[in-house]
C-alpha cells in the first residue's frame, strides 16, 4: 500500500461525486417521478453508480478522478463487484447498526492512522491511493 490518500482528498472527492452526480440523479428522479420525496429512483442510480463506475473505471469514481485518487484492492487485485459491494452495502449496514458513531471512528481513522483505511476498507480489503493503475502493475512487475 502506497501513497495513501488521507481524510480531506476523500472528502472532497465525494462532495464533487454529489455535486456531479448525485444532484443530475436527483433531478432526472424528480422529473420522472414528479414527486421530489421520493428518493428510490434517485438512491437506487446512485448505488448503482457507487458499486459499478470504481469496477469499469480502476477504482475511480468521477470525484476521485478530479481529485487524483483511486480504490485499490490492499494485495493488488483488481476491484470487482464484490468488493465494492462489501466496501458499500454491509460497511453501510456496520454504519447503520452503529448509529452513525462507525462513520466518526471511520474519519477518525482515515485522519490518524499511517495507512488512511476507515472501517468500509477493512471490511473490503481495499485503501484509496494516489497510485495509478499502471502504477501498481509496474511494482508487481518489478517485485
Amino acid at each position: 500500500m502506497n501513497r495513501p490518500a488521507g481524510f480531506w482528498v476523500r472528502v472532497g472527492a465525494a462532495i464533487l461525486d454529489g455535486i456531479i452526480i448525485g444532484i443530475p440523479i436527483a433531478i432526472i428522479s424528480y422529473l420522472v417521478t414528479g414527486n421530489a420525496e421520493d428518493s428510490g429512483i434517485s438512491s437506487t442510480l446512485n448505488l448503482l453508480y457507487t458499486l459499478l463506475v470504481p469496477v469499469v473505471w480502476s477504482g475511480y469514481t468521477v470525484g476521485k478522478k478530479i481529485v487524483g485518487v483511486r480504490i485499490a484492492k490492499v494485495n493488488g487485485e483488481k476491484i470487482g463487484f464484490g468488493t465494492m459491494l462489501m466496501r458499500t452495502v454491509v460497511s453501510g449496514l456496520v454504519y447503520l447498526i452503529t448509529l452513525g458513531i462507525g462513520v466518526i471512528v471511520s474519519a477518525f481513522m482515515v485522519g490518524l492512522r499511517q495507512d488512511k483505511r476507515a472501517i468500509h476498507d477493512f471490511i473490503a480489503g481495499t485503501y484509496v491511493t494516489y497510485e495509478k493503475p499502471n502504477d501498481v502493475s509496474l511494482e508487481k512487475k518489478v517485485m
